[in-house]
């Protein structure tokens, strides 16, 4: 799943495991989402669209249904 994380936390200056200790999840977590290898549960990306102020939809595309 194609997502903006990369982006946000760049725009913050925090380094992933910056963003993974606010998130209470490991860098390597954080790696995979923004490389696409592993897509969020429901509640890690509730947790992630909070933590930038964003809705979900704005920071992950799930492509076309």
């Amino acid at each position: 799943m194609k997502n903006r994380l990369k982006v946000l936390r760049a725009e913050r200056d925090w380094s992933q495991a910056d963003l993974a200790e606010r998130l209470e999840v490991s860098r390597q977590t954080i790696n995979a989402l923004e490389t696409g290898k592993y897509d969020p549960s429901l509640p890690l990306a509730f947790r992630i669209a909070r933590l930038f102020g964003q809705p979900i939809e704005a920071i992950f595309d799930g492509g076309q249904a």
